[in-house]
Parts: C-alpha cells; structure tokens; sequence
C-alpha cells in the first residue's frame, strides 16, 4: 500500500492536486484530459513532450502547470542558432580568481520549460539527454546534479512545418507522455474569448503546492502497490510492440518502465493506492505512441496517417493482450 509522509497523506494529496487541476483549467479552456496527463507526468516525475500546431495552447499549458508550483522554473526558447552551451551552463574564466568556473544554464531548474524544441538542431537537442536521464549535467569533465524533482516540459510543431528538426530516437524515448492538444470546441473557444478580454488568466495564477509537498507527493506516488500480474502485463504489451509486423521499432525497457510509473500516479490520481490494468490500457498510447517507429509500409502513408495508425496499432496490441489472473488490488 502507499505510504504516507509527514506533510502529505492521501487525503491531503487529493486536495492539492484537486487545486492544481482547477488552477490550469482557469489558462486552459476544455481540455481536461491533456492537463491530467500533464500533472501524471509531473508526479511520476517524468518529461512531457507537448506536440501540436501552433496556437492551440502548448506553452499555456507549461506555464499553467510551472506557476502552480512554487518551484524554480526556467524556460528555453530552441532557436537554430542556440548551442547546447546556451542549455547546461559554460565555464568562464575568471581574471580575479585566475580560474575557470562554471555558470549554471536553464536547465539547473526544478520545471524546465522547452518551447518548440524541435527548432534546435540534433546536436543542441542532444544536450538534454544526460540531464534529461540522469538528473545531471557533465562540463569540462565535472558533473553537476540537477534540483530534485526535475521535470522537462517540451512543446514542439509538426514535423511537417517549416524549420523543424525531427528528434531523434534517443531524444523520444526519454520523455514519459507525449500529449496533443487538439483545437479547442466552440464553447471552450468562446469561453476564452472571454476570459481573456481584459487580461490573461495566467497573471492570477498563483503556486498552490510548495515544492517539499511536491516532493512528498512524488514519493507518495512511488509508494503506490503494482501487483506482479499487472507488471507482467505492462511487459506483455512492450514485447508484442517488438514483434508486430507493422512497427520498425517497438517499445524499450525504459518505455515500460515509464508506463507502469505514469500507472502508479494516474492510480493516485484516481484515489486509488493500487494500479489496475485500465491504468495500463489508458496510458498505452501517450506512453508508448511517440517511441514507436512504423514499418515502410505505414510510414510511407504520411506522417498524420502515420500518427494516427501507430495509435491504432497500440490499440490493437492492448485489446490483443490478455489481462492476467490477479490484476488487481492484491497479488
């Protein structure tokens, strides 16, 4: 079962996290589910990636969720010209002392905002990977640890629009969730209208959880019980992703590893302090749907068919995958 800490029981998760959903939902009109699985990454303290075209509401949603928090929050804006220096910090030398040291860049943040991070060239993008992973950044051959919790919040464009940089596998795979926004209907659209005559809603958004609750709910969510049947599940479905005839590329070990996270908080989420196998159905396609590479023969379709059939396939491998005996709250 999950434990409790000090500051933070069960009880009190659920109403911080009520608070936090209510506040992004002032910013972000009609789009409740892409703001769960936003926070389900956050818990799970894993990296979102937010992808969509432009003007639907990606970075609202970044900056939403970071003022929320009572954190540090840095954002960096991916240019072509930006240089993985302009991420991880550079050693300066400094005359008075007659020694190099190192100035910290925006990645040294609890929440790091990344807008339209497929702008950047592979090898800036690549600078992400070790703290992306390893909670740390290396310079000149000394390692710096990040603040804990770390979590990237990424927003990027179609690959189809112009100047975009596609992210390489690496890169992908080192983000938990990948969401789509999707444009609002026409009552969230015309209640933005509205919200946003005078001022924006973002200037009255204020952190409603400090950064220790944050930490506690965290553990909380690590806490949460997976019964072995439901782990062998989420690993049946990885492994049926490495042998479809429609997929390149299936999922990794770490993809798996990231489902069953995202599972443990979305449980949480749900007031539950056991996962099920519906936490594994539901998180499947924005796990699993953005590490996968399609066959020649899909991927020739197009990139949006392409998209869209990588989630069917996913659909398909779920629906095909047969839930083992004692999935639920007890082994």
């Amino acid at each position: 079962m999950a434990q409790a800490t000090d500051s933070v029981d069960f009880a009190s998760f659920h109403a911080l996290t009520g608070k936090i959903l209510r506040g992004v939902e002032t910013v972000i009109d009609g789009k409740r589910e892409a703001v769960e699985l936003a926070l389900t990454t956050v818990l799970a303290e894993g990296h979102l990636l937010i992808e969509d075209v432009p003007g639907v509401g990606k970075t609202m949603l970044a900056k939403a969720l970071a003022r929320s928090i009572d954190c540090t929050v840095s954002r960096i804006q991916f240019t072509p010209d930006l240089l993985p220096s302009d991420v991880t910090g550079v050693s300066v030398f400094n005359q008075g002392r007659g020694e190099f040291e190192f100035k910290r860049g925006p990645v040294f943040a609890n929440l790091v905002i990344g807008d339209e991070i497929n702008r950047a060239s592979p090898k800036t993008q690549s600078a992400l990977l070790e703290s992306m992973e390893e909670g740390q950044v290396s310079v000149d051959g000394v390692t710096y640890p990040l603040a804990r919790p770390f979590t990237v919040v990424a927003t990027q464009n179609p690959v189809e629009m112009e100047g975009t940089y596609p992210l390489p596998e690496a890169q992908r795979d080192r983000f938990m969730v990948r969401i789509s926004m999707g444009y609002p209907d026409d009552l969230a659209e015309l209640a933005m209208l509205k919200r946003r005559e005078l001022s924006s809603p973002l200037d009255a958004l204020t952190p409603v959880v400090s950064l220790q609750q944050l930490s506690d709910m965290i553990a909380m969510v690590r806490g949460i019980y997976v019964s072995e049947a439901v782990e062998q599940y989420a690993v049946s479905i990885a492994q049926e992703t490495r042998r479809d005839r429609e997929l390149r590329l299936g999922a990794s070990p770490r993809a798996t590893l990231h489902l069953v996270r995202a599972a443990k908080a979305r449980a949480a989420l749900d007031g539950r302090e056991f996962v099920l196998p519906d936490d594994i159905d539901a998180l499947a396609v924005p796990v699993l749907g953005h590490r996968l590479i399609a066959s020649a023969r899909v991927a020739g379709a197009g990139s949006a068919f392409q998209s869209n059939s990588l989630a069917d396939i996913i659909h398909r491998i779920v629906a095909a995958t047969p839930v083992p005996l004692g999935a639920g709250a007890s082994a």
